[in-house]
């Protein structure tokens, strides 16, 4: 039997695990296709790509530096119709207490409420998005 689609609503607060990250507000976005996740001080470093999650502003920064020997570099259009060239790197991210693969762009969020988004890419196949619901997977964890 083919698994039912979980609905999911327009923001949640989700964890990835390999990153040491937890309740990271999240808006899921049908109009981006890749994932974003705010990231800084990103740098190559020979063949391996350094950066920091988040900033300090936000509540569960934990100044990390992490490494990746595997890393993508992508271009992105984004909502004003600019292209940007982002690095990508892929991790797990843990929603509805089930944790999947997913591809991250790396970008600096700055001005952005959420700094993370979860694209078209990750949710086909898994999630409908519900646009009224909000921390469908977050009010989950006990």
């Amino acid at each position: 039997m083919k698994d039912h689609k979980k609905i999911i609503g327009r923001t949640d607060k989700v964890d990835f695990p390999l990153l040491a990250l937890q309740d990271i507000d999240a808006k899921i976005d049908t109009g981006a296709y890749t994932s974003s996740i705010h990231c800084k001080e990103i740098k190559e470093v020979g063949q391996i790509l350094e950066c920091r999650f988040l900033d300090p502003t936000h509540p569960e920064y934990n100044g990390k530096k992490f490494t990746f020997k595997n890393y993508d570099i992508t271009a992105v259009k984004s909502s004003n119709g600019k292209v940007e060239v982002r690095y990508a790197i892929r991790t797990k991210i843990t929603l509805f207490n089930k944790t999947n693969s997913i591809t991250l762009t790396l970008s600096s969020r700055d001005d952005m409420r959420f700094p993370l988004l979860i694209g078209r890419k990750f949710l086909s196949g898994k999630f409908l998005v519900d646009p009224q619901l909000e921390d469908q997977s977050y009010n989950l964890k006990s």
